[in-house]
């Protein structure tokens, strides 16, 4: 399908910390692209995470986009809210039989890795590690059945040799790279949903990109890979394909990514360190920069 009009950026922080001068770089990013596209800029929380995500951190990131001087469209779409979105993209790839149970622990897996390769490290891998042997994918249809019926936890999982078995070569463009060859087998067959989490983060933001209309998708480069997920999920869902920029990753004076979780410099220290408001990156990269 084709890029959407008008055009379209977005921004989608998850509200599981304080935002940091990393976030405020994709933000202001994204909001310049629209800007000079004479497009919309898009804010989304993506807080389908309820166990870490918190209220107050979600009003902190308005208060520290408001302060860069961000505006966004209203209201603010927030991935808890639209489960049912979530919900018709998983009964449309059940319908075309894409879907299957996993009712195998990260214990389990690691086990049937181990018998099939003499040891975990010489099994095949992915961008997130060991793939998945596969193990639940033949079960049948009874034993299926009588698992779900027992309580069982499982999660949905995308069969990716009949995902891309008779659909076409897939590509995407992007800013940096250009055009790239989409081998999403390369993550073999990826969760799409937990009966805990009723969403992956690949489900819900392909689907929410589309309902959105986002058209550039810009977003560091530690999410280049998953992209190749997200442009099958396009085209076995039919779903628009925006365009890609993957920007590289702020790292601080020792080169470390910056991150919630190594706590780097918030936005919110920083607010509170000066009286001037930065309004493009390279000023708050010198704000952040001097204040170190």
């Amino acid at each position: 399908m084709n890029t959407p009009i008008p055009y379209r950026t977005r921004f989608a922080p998850s509200p599981t910390g304080l935002l940091h001068i990393g976030h405020a770089y994709a933000a202001l990013f994204a909001a310049k692209m629209a800007r000079e596209n004479g497009g919309d800029f898009v804010l989304r929380i993506e807080d389908i995470d309820t166990g870490r995500c918190r209220p107050a951190f979600e009003a902190a990131i308005y208060e520290d986009l408001a302060w860069l001087g961000l505006e966004w469209q209203s209201p603010v779409r927030r991935q808890s809210e639209h489960l049912a979105d979530y919900q018709a993209a998983l009964d449309k790839l059940d319908g075309l039989g894409l879907l299957y149970p996993c009712f195998c622990t990260r214990k389990d897996i690691l086990a049937e890795i181990e018998t099939a390769n003499g040891a975990p490290h010489l099994a095949a891998t992915g961008p997130d590690g060991p793939l998945y042997p596969g193990t639940c994918r033949n079960l049948s249809t009874d034993e299926r059945a009588k698992r779900i019926a027992d309580g069982t936890p499982f999660a949905l999982r995308l069969n990716m040799g009949l995902a891309q078995k008779s659909g076409p070569q897939l590509h995407w463009m992007d800013g940096v790279k250009g055009k790239i060859l989409a081998t999403p087998e390369i993550f073999g067959d990826v969760i799409l949903a937990r009966k805990d989490t009723p969403t992956s983060y690949h489900l819900a933001v392909t689907v929410d990109d589309h309902i959105q209309n986002i058209a550039l998708i810009t977003r560091g480069t530690d999410l280049f890979m998953a992209t190749h997920i997200h442009r099958l999920l396009q085209s076995l869902l039919d779903l628009n394909t925006p365009h890609y920029h993957h920007h590289g990753l702020i790292t601080d004076a020792d080169g470390q990514r910056l991150a919630k979780r190594n706590k780097a410099r918030t936005l919110r220290t920083i607010r509170k360190s000066t009286t001037h408001a930065p309004r493009s990156f390279a000023e708050l990269k010198t704000l952040y920069t001097g204040l170190s």
